[in-house]
């Protein structure tokens, strides 16, 4: 689960920690319930996914350095600092009340 200050209740999570779950991501699927976080990484891709999605750069102590949308198709650059990458679908960030400078936790459901 997935929780900060001023989200209005735990987000489901998924955690991608081998490089094969980080390289696949979101990608063949038609949506996410909740997020994923791929861990560690910096930067990420849209190239192949069915639909935009929010992405949160994490340093290392979870707090978000940037949040940005990306339409399919598109490359990100990696985020200096980031050893985290927080993805969900688009506009569930600004609900969840995910933006720079918020520490996030990750917790045990």
């Amino acid at each position: 689960m997935l929780t900060t200050a001023e989200t209005p209740h735990p987000v489901p999570l998924e955690v991608a920690r081998s490089a094969r779950a980080r390289r696949r991501g979101l990608l063949g699927r038609d949506g996410i319930d909740g997020a994923l976080l791929l861990s560690p990484a910096s930067a990420v891709h849209t190239l192949g996914m069915r639909f935009p999605i929010d992405v949160a750069y994490l340093d290392r102590t979870l707090r978000v350095l940037a949040v940005r949308t990306m339409p399919p198709g598109r490359i990100g650059l990696p985020r200096p600092r980031a050893r985290h990458v927080l993805e969900a679908e688009a506009g569930a960030m600004e609900r969840w009340g995910i933006r720079r400078g918020v520490r996030v936790a990750v917790r045990d459901p």
